[in-house]
């Protein structure tokens, strides 16, 4: 009994590995399921930890937090009142709602366009570190269209708002960029 116990347990294990890796890099971005395992990078850009993350803000890069705002539900009666989820971030981050969608509505795509420049002041050369939560492909979907935008020092940071918590790093309450 303990013999096969153990057995199984070894083969667990052995298969463990394989079953957590990360997902290849699709060709595009990704268009559902957008809470889930993200790939190990991204193509052209640089992934961080949060260590390195928090020497790119301490240096003053510019970050954008991409995670999504819940719209206010449809099945709500007319005049009622509804508050928005607070969202806390990284201290100076612009913070672009919405912009992680594997496909984006042409005013979303002009929302991020103008987010980017404004967090960088309009530098295509300034590193620039997108981020949204742990396992969430909305930063790496923004990642991916700021280098196709022509930012040359992308930082994916895939651990984002957990990871840095988890790090005891400050965070501060966030409003959404005004479009």
């Amino acid at each position: 009994m303990r013999w096969a116990l153990a057995a199984g347990l070894a083969a667990f294990l052995l298969a463990a590995p394989a079953a957590w890796a990360a997902p290849p890099e699709p060709d595009g971005y990704r268009l559902e399921d957008f809470r889930s395992p993200t790939p190990a990078g991204l193509a052209g850009a640089v992934t961080v930890t949060t260590a390195q993350a928090e020497r790119l803000w301490r240096e003053g890069a510019a970050f954008v937090d991409v995670l999504p705002r819940p719209p206010r539900p449809t099945t709500l009666p007319p005049g009622t009142i509804w508050r928005d989820t607070p969202h806390d971030s990284i201290p100076r981050a612009l913070w672009l709602p919405n912009t992680g969608f594997g496909a984006l509505a042409p005013q979303a795509e002009e929302y991020l366009r103008h987010g980017l420049s404004a967090a960088t002041d309009g530098d295509t050369a300034k590193p620039i570190v997108l981020f949204c939560q742990r396992n969430c492909w909305m930063s790496w979907n923004a990642a991916k269209r700021a280098l196709a935008l022509g930012y040359r020092r992308v930082h994916w940071y895939p651990d984002g708002t957990d990871g840095w918590a988890e790090a005891g790093l400050p965070l501060v309450r966030a409003e959404p960029a005004a479009p």
